[in-house]
C-alpha cells in the first residue's frame, strides 16, 4: 500500500485540453466523437459512420473501407472549455497513427465493449498507454447491448490492464436492457435519455445495497494508493465527498487506476457524464509538459503529431504548444538542427484551415510549410536545437508488395508521390533495392498497403502494376575445376591478348568471393592481376543457374602474356571467359535465404502460429511466454523468404486481427528438387 497522503488535486487543468479516443476496432471510437461533437453543440447532429455521414472517418479510403485509416482531428467547448479530439483508428494495421500522438495528449478515453474476443486488441492500446504513462479512461461501449454481466467483462478485461480498473457507474437494468446508471462516486443515478443529458432520479431501493458494495470496492482500490483513505475505510468513517473525487483525479492522472465508465455512443447515453470526467479530472498542459520532462523557458516549443499533404496549402504539420506562444512568420528549430519558419498558423476545428495569429499553450493546431518538421519532431522558438521530447521508433514492415509506374512516363511522379506518402506516415517504408531491380512498398498489413496505392491514384494520378518481391537467391558450387581462359584477337595495329589458368573451389558461404594468385616465373605480370580480379567479380553476378555466386574461391595459377598486345582489357575478358567455361563444371546449387522470424501472439493462437509455420516449409525453434505480456507468446521460427508471401494476413486470421512479426536474414540454405528447377526455369525464362 502507498503512504501518499495528498488530499487535494490543483484545481481544473487550463489551457486547451487534448484528448485522444483509441480502442480496437469496431467498438464505437467515431461513434462516441460523433455523440461527444453533438452533446457540445460542435454539430447539430451526430453522424453516422454505416450511413458515411461521420466527421470522423471522412476520408475516401475510409469511408470505402468501412474503417478508421487516419486520426481525425476535431474541437469542441464544453462549459466553457476547448478540446481537442483525437480520433485514432482501431485497427492493428494503422495503429502507429497514434503513437506520435499519445506523448502530447492530457488524456486517452478507451474506448471497448463487452467482447472477450476484443481483449487482446485492448491489451495492445493500454500497452502503449502504460509505456508513455499516459492517463486513460475505459469507456465501456454498446452497454445497451452487453449479454455478460458487468462484473465478468471487467474480470475478463483487468487481464489486458496492468493498472486497476476501477468501475465508477453501475447499470441500471430494466427488461434485460441498460435504462441508466448509478454513479458511485456522486452517489446518484440516473436514467438515459436518447441523444440528451440523463435524468436524476433515487436510487432503486432494490439497488441500494448493490450501490453500497460497489462504492466500497470502488474505494478500497482507490485507498490502496491512499493511507488517509484507507484509514477511513477502516475505522467506517465515510469519507467526504470532495475528498473521493481528489483521489479518483489524482490516482487517474497518476497512471495509478484506470475509471471505467459505461455507455451507448450510438444512443447518446453516458456521454454528459464522461465529458464532466474529463473536464474535472483529467490533468492539462502543464502535467502533460512535466510527464515529458519540458521545464518552460519563455521559448515556444511544441511537438509535431501529424503530417498532412494538403492540396491547396501544400505541407501541413499538426502540433501540440507545449509551452510559451506560437506565432505566425516565427523562425523555428528542429530537434535535427534544422531550421524553418512557420508560414501560416491554423486553427484545425472547421472543416476548412482558418488562419489564426497566435496559439498558447495547450493549443493544437496547423504549422504551414515548416520544412524541417516530422511527424514525431519537437520544434522550438529558440536558438538553439531543442531535445527530441517523443522520438518516434516506427514498427517493422510485415508486408511487402513491388510498384511499377503503369505508363513508364510517370516513373518520377511515382517517387515524388511515394515519397510524399511516406512522409505522412513513417509507418510505410519506401525501398528502391537496385539489387532486384524494385521498388517496394513495405507496409503494417494488406489493408495498409492497399489504402496506400488507393492514396497514391486518387491524389496523385499514379497509376501502378504490383507484383510479388523477388527472392534475393543466391548461386554456390560444390566442387572444384582447373580452366584456361583464353582471350585473342587480331584486327590490324594493335591486337588483343590474354591468357589466364584459374582454380575455382567452393569456400565458406559466408565469405563470398576471395580471390588468390600463385603464378611463379613472370607468366602473368602483376599489373594485371586487378584486372582478372574485375573480370571474375563480374563474372559471379550470375553464374550457371543465373544468380549471383557466393562461397567460391578463385586462384590464378598460370598464364601468358604479349608484350605488346596484352592490356587490362584483354586479361579481364580471359578471366570472364574462364569463368564461365569452369562454373558450370563446378557442380552450381541453388540457395535460397532463411528469415528467422518471431511471432507475437495471444497464447490461444500458438497451436494455429505453428501449423502456419510447418505449412511454409518453416522450421519451429520454440516458444515462450512474453514478457511483460500476460495470455501472450513469443514464437520462434525459421521460415523461407519465398515463403513469406501474405504470411501476415494469415497470421492475423489465426490471431484475432493482432499477431505480428519480426523478420531477419539467418542464413543461405541449400534448396534442391522441383523447387530448384521451378526457379531455375523461372530464371532462365526472364533473361531469354
Amino acid at each position: 500500500m502507498s503512504t501518499t497522503s495528498g488530499r487535494a488535486v490543483s484545481g481544473r487543468a487550463s489551457g486547451p485540453r487534448c484528448v485522444a479516443i483509441v480502442g480496437p476496432h469496431g467498438s464505437g471510437k467515431t461513434t462516441l466523437l460523433e455523440a461527444i461533437l453533438e452533446r457540445t453543440g460542435a454539430i447539430a447532429k451526430a453522424g453516422s459512420v454505416a450511413a458515411g455521414t461521420s466527421v470522423g472517418d471522412k476520408s475516401k479510403e475510409a469511408r470505402a473501407h468501412g474503417m478508421g485509416v487516419e486520426v481525425n482531428i476535431t474541437e469542441a467547448q464544453f462549459l466553457g472549455e476547448s478540446y481537442t479530439f483525437l480520433d485514432c483508428p482501431g485497427s492493428v494495421e494503422f495503429n502507429f497513427e497514434m503513437d506520435p500522438i499519445l506523448p502530447v495528449v492530457d488524456v486517452a478515453i478507451v474506448v471497448c465493449e463487452a467482447d472477450d474476443k476484443k481483449i487482446p486488441a485492448l491489451q495492445l492500446t493500454l500497452k502503449r498507454l502504460e509505456a508513455l504513462n499516459v492517463p486513460h479512461i475505459l469507456f465501456l461501449n454498446k452497454i445497451d447491448k452487453a449479454d455478460a454481466s458487468l462484473r465478468d467483462t471487467l474480470s475478463l478485461m483487468q487481464a489486458a490492464s496492468s493498472v486497476p480498473m476501477v468501475l465508477r457507474q453501475i447499470p441500471i437494468w430494466k427488461d434485460g436492457a441498460a435504462i441508466g446508471t448509478i454513479d458511485l462516486a456522486l452517489e446518484r443515478a440516473l436514467v438515459y435519455q436518447p441523444h440528451a443529458e440523463s435524468k436524476v432520479i433515487a436510487i432503486p431501493s432494490e439497488l441500494a445495497a448493490e450501490e453500497v458494495s460497489a462504492r466500497y470496492e470502488m474505494l478500497e482500490r482507490v485507498a490502496d494508493y491512499d493511507d488517509h483513505l484507507m484509514e477511513e475505510l477502516l475505522t467506517d468513517v465515510a469519507p467526504p465527498r470532495d475528498e473521493v473525487f481528489d483521489d479518483l483525479a489524482r490516482e487517474m492522472r497518476d497512471g495509478l487506476i484506470m475509471p471505467v465508465f459505461i455507455g451507448s455512443a450510438e444512443r447518446g447515453n453516458g456521454i454528459t457524464r464522461l465529458l464532466k470526467a474529463l473536464r474535472h479530472e483529467a490533468g492539462g498542459i502543464d502535467e502533460t509538459r512535466a510527464r515529458l520532462g519540458l521545464k518552460a523557458n519563455g521559448d515556444a516549443v511544441v511537438q509535431v503529431v501529424k503530417t498532412i499533404q494538403t492540396s491547396h496549402a501544400g505541407k501541413l504539420s499538426v502540433a501540440r504548444v507545449l509551452s510559451g506562444k506560437l506565432t505566425d512568420g516565427i523562425a523555428v528549430i528542429a530537434d535535427s538542427g534544422a531550421t524553418g519558419r512557420v508560414s501560416g498558423l491554423y486553427a484545425l476545428g472547421a472543416k476548412d484551415l482558418v488562419k489564426i495569429a497566435d496559439a498558447g499553450p495547450g493549443a493544437t493546431v496547423g504549422l504551414g510549410k515548416v520544412e524541417p518538421a516530422q511527424t514525431g519532431s519537437t520544434l522550438s522558438t529558440g536558438k538553439a536545437a531543442p531535445a527530441a521530447l517523443a522520438p518516434l521508433d516506427p514498427p517493422k514492415p510485415v508486408m511487402s508488395l513491388v510498384v511499377a509506374p503503369k505508363d513508364a512516363k510517370d516513373d518520377v511522379k511515382l517517387s515524388t508521390s511515394l515519397a510524399r506518402l511516406a512522409e505522412e506516415d513513417p509507418s510505410l517504408i519506401i525501398v528502391q533495392d537496385g539489387d532486384m531491380a524494385e521498388t517496394r512498398l513495405e507496409g503494417q498489413g494488406e489493408m495498409h498497403v492497399r489504402v496506400i496505392l488507393e492514396r497514391l491514384l486518387a491524389r496523385y494520378g499514379v497509376a501502378v502494376v504490383t507484383s510479388e518481391p523477388g527472392i534475393p537467391y543466391k548461386e554456390t558450387i560444390r566442387s572444384s575445376t582447373s580452366v584456361r581462359g583464353r582471350h585473342k584477337k587480331q584486327s590490324g595495329g594493335h591486337g588483343q591478348f590474354g591468357d589466364v589458368v584459374l582454380t575455382i573451389e567452393p569456400q565458406d558461404r559466408e565469405i563470398g568471393f576471395t580471390f588468390a594468385e600463385t603464378v611463379t616465373g613472370g607468366a602473368v605480370p602483376r599489373n594485371f592481376f586487378s584486372a582478372i580480379e574485375e573480370g571474375i567479380v563480374e563474372s559471379l553476378k550470375a553464374g550457371a543457374l543465373g544468380f549471383p555466386l557466393v562461397g567460391v574461391k578463385v586462384t590464378l595459377t598460370d598464364g601468358s602474356y604479349h608484350t605488346v598486345d596484352s592490356s587490362d582489357q584483354a586479361f579481364k575478358t580471359a578471366a570472364g571467359i574462364g569463368m564461365r567455361e569452369g562454373l558450370p563444371k563446378c557442380s552450381p546449387a541453388l540457395l535460397e535465404p532463411i528469415l528467422k522470424v518471431r511471432f507475437f501472439s495471444p497464447s490461444e493462437a500458438t497451436a494455429r502460429v505453428n501449423q502456419i509455420v510447418t505449412g511454409r516449409r518453416g522450421q519451429l525453434l520454440g516458444f515462450d511466454g512474453r514478457e511483460g505480456w500476460p495470455g501472450w507468446d513469443v514464437t520462434e521460427a525459421l521460415i523461407p523468404q519465398s515463403e513469406m508471401g501474405m504470411l501476415i494476413v494469415e497470421l492475423r486470421s489465426a490471431s484475432a486481427g493482432v499477431g505480428s512479426f519480426e523478420a531477419s536474414f539467418d542464413h543461405l540454405q541449400e534448396l534442391s528438387g522441383p523447387l530448384a528447377q521451378k526457379v531455375a526455369e523461372k530464371k532462365k525464362a526472364e533473361a531469354a
